[in-house]
């Protein structure tokens, strides 16, 4: 079959067009790659420069290696029900007591770059070494660095329910970024090696208090039945634990009791739809019994 002039022109017409909508595609994939590359700079730079600031020293260095919970077997067997818990039993053992990394942070100079500044957050041998906000709702420090700059990686903050961290329970709430920045690492907890390796994180607050993290659970949550179960309030603490405890990615050799405040860390995670990893800790004051 013989193709006229005319064909071979709407060809040729319809292939230009074709590689000219290729190679449009190409460059606004690569332009939105550019701009989160961008992004992650200038968050990895505008935090650099927030540290040298309120730390000049740097970071700090951990002279004795972390208390491994080795002891702990590799493998987690998860209860068929939901065990009950008995607010006069301890859990499990305990960590053995440690002294905090002493790492001095300016917390006048960090809270004139930003007031709302309550706490700072580190987890040694992990990208986790940020200053903690307290919010005023779930969305702004959700696309704001600690200087007020837009970005998408955003501040870790606690739950603006919460004043600070002498309440009974206090959550955490960070962006798991595919750059492996923010709480992205916290999603680690889902392997048992990962908790054995680090099994706490410390916490400095404005108030010159110096705390331990020991972490007892790890539990993927979608953040409907969270807020159905209203997991952000105290008084549904022991419910929390109970389900946690049901389905915690680790086991922990740590014990707790009523009276123990209880730090939540929280990110998304991609199990499903809307899924959240929450990664539950103890507060421990430095050198506690």
């Amino acid at each position: 079959m013989r193709i006229t002039k005319n064909k071979r022109r709407r060809f040729k017409t319809i292939a230009w067009l074709i590689l000219v909508a290729s190679v449009g595609v190409m460059v606004l994939s690569g332009s939105k790659l550019w701009d989160v590359q961008q992004s992650y700079q200038m968050a990895d730079d505008s935090y650099k420069y927030l540290t040298f600031k309120v730390r000049p020293e740097g970071r700090p260095v951990f002279t004795e290696p972390q208390t491994s919970a080795k002891s702990v077997n590799e493998s987690v067997t998860v209860p068929e029900t939901e065990p009950a818990i008995d607010s006069g039993t301890q859990i499990l053992g305990r960590m053995p007591d440690v002294a905090i990394p002493d790492m001095e942070i300016d917390f006048d100079v960090l809270r004139s770059i930003n007031p709302d500044a309550v706490a700072w957050l580190y987890n040694p041998d992990t990208v986790i070494d940020y200053p903690v906000v307290r919010a005023t709702d779930y969305a702004y420090y959700l696309h704001h660095l600690p200087d007020g700059t837009y970005n998408n990686n955003g501040t870790l903050f606690i739950d603006y329910n919460w004043n600070d961290f002498s309440d009974k329970l206090t959550i955490i709430y960070g962006h798991n970024m595919k750059s492996g920045k923010m709480f992205a690492s916290i999603t680690n907890y889902k392997k048992q090696s990962y908790f054995n390796d680090h099994p706490y994180l410390y916490l400095y607050t404005h108030e010159d208090e110096r705390y331990r993290i020991d972490l007892i659970y790890g539990c993927v949550i979608g953040a409907g039945q969270w807020r159905e179960r209203a997991f952000m309030f105290d008084v549904n603490m022991d419910e929390l634990l109970v389900y946690a405890a049901h389905h915690t990615t680790f086991r922990s050799p740590v014990s707790y009791t009523p009276g123990d405040r209880i730090v939540v860390l929280s990110t998304c995670s991609y199990e499903f739809d809307d899924a959240r990893y929450v990664v539950l800790g103890v507060l421990r004051p430095e050198f506690s019994d």
